[in-house]
């Protein structure tokens, strides 16, 4: 199963991202990971992409396209994966099809983790990192609007809303109901709610 997670940030895709990839047993791949492990290791990639954090600019589309597809070659995200961070435009969207149609693949799951702007504000105010200013958070949701548009526009039909609210039992239980009971019986999950207690 090939997912990808949406949703502006303090939306807790990242928790559940992290539940969702224990449960199916598949991995979760954040370009956030993927850029601080080729930092980490010194990879040729994690060159380019520190020449660019260090010089405070973003990384381009291309290189974060060669960091992603460098991971989906890996055996482990052979039969399936949860995507974090990635496309986030329609060129990279694009790419990603291409990748995987290269291999007979396609994406299977869109999820757009859906909250109140207002709630999703004090959420990351109480986070208290220093960042966090309301002007900051504002402009972070305003570049999440503009993405969020591009992917749905691209991925439409099978774009799905996930209710963001309440605790992350309950938004985990939303989560597994959304992909649907006879995708994940087939997968052979269970104890979907003992999975969610270690969340």
């Amino acid at each position: 199963m090939r997912i990808i997670l949406i949703g502006p940030p303090g939306v807790g895709k990242g928790t559940q991202s992290h539940f969702l990839a224990r449960t199916l047993k598949i991995p979760h791949i954040s370009t956030g990971d993927l850029f601080r492990w080729h930092i980490a290791n010194s990879s040729t990639l994690g060159k380019a992409v520190k020449s660019y954090i260090d010089a405070g600019e973003l990384v381009p589309g291309v290189v974060t396209e060669r960091v992603v597809a460098e991971r989906l070659s890996q055996d482990d995200a052979a039969a399936g994966f949860i995507l974090d961070g990635f496309p986030r435009t329609h060129d990279q969207a694009r790419v990603l099809d291409a990748i995987l149609a290269r291999r007979g693949d396609k994406v299977d799951h869109v999820i757009e983790f859906a909250l109140d702007n207002t709630e999703l504000r004090s959420r990351l105010l109480a986070r208290g990192r220093s960042d966090d200013t309301d002007d900051v958070i504002r402009h972070r949701l305003h570049v999440y609007e503009k993405e969020r548009d591009t992917i749905l526009g691209h991925y439409g039909p099978i774009v799905t809303a996930l209710d963001a609210s309440g605790s992350v039992d309950e938004i985990s239980e939303r989560l597994l109901s959304t992909l649907g009971a006879r995708v994940l019986q087939t997968l052979g999950v269970h104890g979907a709610r003992s999975s969610q207690a270690a969340v």
